[in-house]
């Protein structure tokens, strides 16, 4: 009985991981987190293990750099993707295409990869409309996301604004935070 009770706990152990519970995160703490946001276009990727764990690798050039230090490019990886024929996958990581123009909050952690913070919170994709001042869209996720405060469900909600808006935004909260 024990150990049909031990299987079952773990086989609902791996159904969960196919999913991801994310927090809720406000432009403020965006802001806050990252380590470096950058205002660039994708120009490529790649796939490695980094131990079990596969991750896609997007070089990306950077145009404006709004916080943080660095080159004219960043690699930014992503939980997921195929290496060696094995695919992985994770719930609420963003994919780039090459010429996808975008603006991304980051992190670096202590192993030197950078990551975008809170999966597909932290992207805004840039129009490529010709205009002066696209407008720059942060896509709803879908993934189960709590509010941090509370620990209670939120649905979250699609952020389209123009993309001088965003940039007045980050350096708004970056001038309060100093």
């Amino acid at each position: 009985m024990a150990r049909r009770l031990l299987l079952v706990a773990a086989l609902l152990g791996v159904a969960r991981l196919q999913s991801a519970t994310l927090e809720q995160l406000s432009m403020n703490d965006m802001v806050a987190r990252s380590t470096a946001i950058v205002h660039g276009t994708v120009q490529g990727s790649y796939t490695a293990f980094s131990g079990p764990l596969i991750f896609t690798h997007y070089r990306v050039q950077v145009s404006e750099r709004w916080k943080g230090a660095g080159g004219a490019t960043v690699d930014v990886a992503v939980p997921g993707g195929v290496a060696s024929g094995v695919r992985q996958t994770y719930s609420g990581a963003p994919q780039f295409q090459a010429g996808d123009e975008c603006v991304m909050f980051l992190w670096t952690g202590k192993s030197g990869m950078t990551q975008i913070m809170g999966f597909s919170q932290g992207v805004f994709a840039v129009a490529q409309d010709g205009t002066a001042d696209p407008n720059a869209t942060r896509n709803a996720s879908h993934e189960l996301m709590l509010d941090a405060s509370t620990h209670r469900q939120v649905t979250d909600q699609a952020l389209t604004m123009r993309l001088s808006a965003l940039r007045a935004l980050v350096t708004g909260a970056l001038g309060a935070g100093q």
